[in-house]
């Protein structure tokens, strides 16, 4: 939790005023380009998830300007069935340019000696709205523009008690889990208890920030009728690495499958490769004949991926 990190943001002071000089405000910025826009069903209560079923999300997504769904928002206030509309994960300089430039944090990134990607700053923009928990491979700093929120996390160790649904379909890319945090049901999901006693709360005022690392699961809800939220995503990998998704899908297709005993040798295999000291699988082979056990370097990145590519294509 970090208190009051950006309360001396421009867009934070002019928010505190109303939420009209807030949109205003973004409207000054905004350079019309179209944005997706996920409009929720009726009776939803801004919880972003899937249907009875399972069947189809339980949200529409439109593509339309950003000055018209923002106008959209305003007006839900005053609407008692208060519909649910939520701009997510828009670049603020692919559709508000200068606007940064009184409203940025300077991320304290060690220097390296190899590329990194700068960092992905994006605005979110909604109702009263529910990201159910989930997870990101970056770290994160989420900074409370407009609106309180709500941000419930878990270490990685409770990924299983958290009760993940698919892959695929997904709102916003990432699975989510399928317990309703406000109203969880214990005999359907009753690891959720131990996922609870560890979790961690930070509840946000304008201003404030919070930090999740990497892979950490969290629940985020936006609490008032209109939220503002603009994150920082980074990873300090270097930009020749791939992505662990990937590693994932192509585990699902290569291994789970395959019979116990050879699952269980292939773990100790990528306990020796991966999971433990990357230097001890080739501190014994002469330097010249490491090939891609040695350290990794965006000319070995690109061999790895031309070899992966090569052998799916067969």
């Amino acid at each position: 939790m970090l208190k009051g990190l950006v309360k001396d943001w421009e867009i934070v002071k002019v928010a505190s005023r109303s939420a009209t000089a807030a949109v205003d405000y973004l409207k000054s910025h905004y350079n019309g380009k179209l944005s997706l826009v996920n409009i929720g069903h009726p009776h939803i209560e801004g919880r972003y998830f899937y249907n009875e079923d399972m069947s189809a999300l339980n949200y529409d997504t439109q593509r339309m300007p950003i000055d018209e769904a923002l106008d959209l928002i305003l007006a839900s206030e005053t609407d008692p069935e208060h519909p649910s509309y939520y701009i997510s994960s828009n670049g603020i300089d692919s559709h508000f340019p200068g606007l940064q430039l009184k409203n940025d944090l300077q991320l304290p990134r060690a220097v390296k000696d190899y590329p990194v990607y700068p960092p992905d700053v994006k605005i979110w923009i909604g109702t009263r709205s529910t990201a159910t928990c989930h997870y990101d491979a970056l770290e994160n700093i989420a900074c409370c523009v407009a609106g309180r929120r709500r941000f419930t996390l878990f270490p990685p160790a409770q990924f299983e008690n958290l009760y993940f649904g698919p892959l695929s379909p997904t709102p916003g890319g990432q699975a989510i889990s399928l317990v309703d945090f406000q109203n969880p049901d214990y005999e359907k999901h009753p690891n959720f208890k131990l996922a609870e006693q560890a979790g961690q709360v930070a509840e946000l005022e304008p201003g404030d920030a919070v930090f999740i690392p990497s892979m950490w699961m969290h629940h985020v809800e936006g609490l008032s009728l209109f939220n503002i939220l603009i994150n920082y995503w980074w990873d300090d990998a270097p930009a020749y690495t791939g992505s662990g998704m990937n590693l994932l899908y192509h585990a699902l297709l290569s291994l789970r499958d395959k019979p116990a005993h050879e699952k269980a040798a292939w773990k100790h295999l990528f306990d020796y490769y991966i999971f433990g000291d990357a230097t001890r699988a080739a501190e014994h082979i002469p330097e010249p004949a490491r090939g891609v056990l040695g350290p990794l370097t965006e000319a070995s990145s690109r061999q790895l991926r031309a070899m992966i590519i090569n052998k799916l294509n067969r």
